[in-house]
């Protein structure tokens, strides 16, 4: 699916904002989430503390649970209420569970720079801490006690859990679409910054046209993150990407770039980029590269994650004006600038 021009006209990508100037705005709220967090991993089995605290602190963005905050806010949540401090770090506790439970799966050896569990620990505890974090999640969904974020968060779990069986499943797929990779990336990364978004939504206001635009603003934004991340994969560097340039290649994993490459490249750069997929290996990563860029694969990832930056931009205009609205939008020009 081509990237349309018309939420950017609608919403143009701003100049990068400072994201410490948008955590400065829930500041406070934030300190209490890093609060909440280490005492939400106490446990009399050591090994699930030591594992815990070792993904938990090991410097990741947080951008969704900082979601989770200014959308309540822009909602208008006031007050120091526990509610939005114990969702956010619901949605915390679930996305670090699912980078455990990932890097089991992708046999990975770092994450943001540091040795994954899986690594020091092996796999079995690192799955096994992935699942503590799960029911300690769902045990905070109870104090909040609202049916509503449960079904929200329910749902979007089991999608996030499909999403994975769906990109091991096409692990190796020469011919995979567009379409279908949309499709992974809307379930296994898109749907918890949905959740994100929707449920500290509904924790600020029962507008159903506000609740729903962040929603979709939270699914907008999700669906650029994945595609920044996947053309940081040809275009970018380990450091900025936290992991091994080539990984995703040498586990068979089929992106926009490459779907582009072997749709739109010559025969030649088509030929590299199936024989290394087919392959799993990350011995021709610099041809690989070389081919995604020559067929115009970075740039078609560009725009894409462009429009999606604009559309989530555009749905934060059925919000009334504040700080909290304008960070939001700042995240989304974020969310690109990295492909700076």
């Amino acid at each position: 699916m081509a990237p349309s021009s018309a939420a950017l006209a609608v919403a143009p990508i701003r100049a990068q904002p400072e994201l410490s100037d948008i955590f400065d705005l829930v500041r406070d709220d934030f300190s209490r989430v890093n609060r909440l967090i280490p005492r939400q991993l106490s446990s009399g089995i050591a090994l699930v503390e030591e594992i815990g605290h070792h993904i938990v602190n090991a410097g990741g963005k947080r951008l969704r649970p900082l979601i989770v905050l200014l959308a309540a806010r822009a909602c208008g949540f006031e007050g120091t209420g526990s509610n939005p401090i114990r969702l956010a770090t619901v949605i915390e506790f679930l996305h670090t569970a699912t980078l455990l439970h990932d890097d089991v799966v992708d046999k990975s050896a770092r994450r943001r720079g540091r040795a994954t569990a899986n690594m020091l620990w092996g796999n079995a505890p690192s799955v096994l801490v992935g699942d503590f974090l799960y029911s300690r999640g769902f045990q905070l969904m109870v104090e909040i006690d609202s049916m509503d974020v449960m079904a929200i968060v329910s749902d979007a779990t089991n999608l996030i859990a499909e999403g994975e069986v769906m990109q091991l499943a096409n692990i190796g797929k020469v011919d995979m679409t567009e379409a279908e990779y949309r499709e992974v990336a809307r379930r296994k990364t898109a749907m918890l910054f949905q959740a994100a978004a929707h449920t500290g939504a509904v924790l600020g206001t029962e507008d159903a046209d506000a609740i729903d635009a962040l929603r979709r603003y939270g699914l907008r934004f999700g669906m650029a993150y994945q595609l920044v991340d996947d053309w940081l994969d040809y275009a970018g560097d380990s450091l900025a990407m936290g992991k091994d340039a080539g990984d995703d290649l040498a586990e068979g994993k089929v992106t926009l770039p490459l779907i582009h490459t072997m749709v739109h490249g010559s025969c030649a750069d088509t030929g590299i980029v199936r024989d290394a997929i087919r392959r799993r290996s990350a011995d021709d990563f610099r041809a690989v590269a070389n081919a995604v860029h020559a067929s115009g694969g970075l740039d078609y990832t560009k725009a894409c994650a462009e429009d999606e930056a604009g559309l989530a931009m555009e749905e934060l205009l059925a919000l009334p004006p504040s700080r909290y609205r304008d960070a939001l939008e700042g995240l989304a020009t974020f969310a690109v600038s990295r492909m700076a």
